[in-house]
């Protein structure tokens, strides 16, 4: 699966870990998060968010 970068503060969001304190469980992709979800640094939404090139 794919990491994706928060593009405001540098966040990766790595699939295998999820967002714990965001209820989200390990091994969630980032395409199946909810549209609602945010990021648990800075608290933008998905759209501004690019996938990690590796």
């Amino acid at each position: 699966m794919e990491k994706w970068e928060c593009m405001v503060c540098g966040y990766i969001y790595d699939p295998k870990d999820g967002d714990e304190g965001g209820g989200i469980a390990p091994g969630t992709s980032f395409e199946d998060l909810p549209d609602d979800w945010v990021c648990p640094i800075c608290g933008v939404g998905k759209e501004d968010f690019e996938k990690v090139e590796e």
